[in-house]
């Protein structure tokens, strides 16, 4: 058995790159280790419905797993209960991520890892190198990852490459429309501090005061 998966608490970055492993690997089961955030959650149930079939760790009989693909992450500890697959005799591992080296990362047959800044850049550069054409829903929810990850591409993380790949996703027909219904804008805690600070010094003007 091939299953795909991501580290705990997916975000859109890590479902993007594991519908997307799901075109190089069709065979495969996707599989959460854990949680979703809420806005993955809600995305799935309003997009991506009777698209895709997503299991949990408790339908997969894990002594079973032959190649564990894992996206968005190379530290065993945030596969959770998905790690006891690496201890399976002859398990064979890939590995596609975005995120710096790390002293504990898993290692695998394959890996293929680049510091963009996200997971789902990568999956745009092989599909453009090996001439794959992603469906709408696929091309939006990878670009979906790129925008969430780089934060609009305003983080320092991201590279020139994310912009390229974003920019492919949109001329081979990304929807922006639900990009833009997905992309959380919540404030920062600096912003919060600072509007609760000007609620709290705040005065009340007379019209006399006014200079207009």
């Amino acid at each position: 058995m091939d299953i795909i998966t991501t580290h705990i608490g997916a975000d859109f970055d890590s479902l993007a790159a594991m519908v997307a492993a799901k075109r190089l690997y069709p065979e495969a089961e996707l599989v959460f280790p854990g949680s979703q955030e809420k806005s993955v959650r809600d995305y799935l149930a309003q997009e991506f419905r009777n698209i895709y079939e997503f299991k949990k760790v408790k339908h997969i009989d894990l002594s079973r797993v032959r190649r564990l693909i894992v996206v968005d992450t190379r530290q065993p500890s945030r596969i959770g209960n998905l790690a006891e697959c690496l201890n399976n005799p002859g398990v064979i591992v890939h590995l596609y991520d975005h995120h710096p080296d790390a002293p504990d990362d898993m290692r695998g047959a394959e890996e293929t890892v680049a510091p963009f800044g996200s997971t789902s850049t990568i999956f745009a550069r092989l599909f453009r190198e090996r001439g794959i054409t992603p469906s709408p829903d696929e091309l939006t929810l990878m670009a979906l990852g790129i925008y969430e990850d780089t934060g609009g591409f305003l983080h320092s993380s991201t590279r020139p490459e994310d912009l390229e790949a974003a920019s492919w996703l949109l001329a081979q027909g990304a929807n922006l429309d639900i990009i833009t219904q997905f992309i959380s804008r919540d404030l920062s805690a600096e912003q919060i501090s600072l509007i609760s600070q000007l609620q709290q010094e705040a005065q009340p003007l007379s019209s006399a005061a006014c200079p207009w």
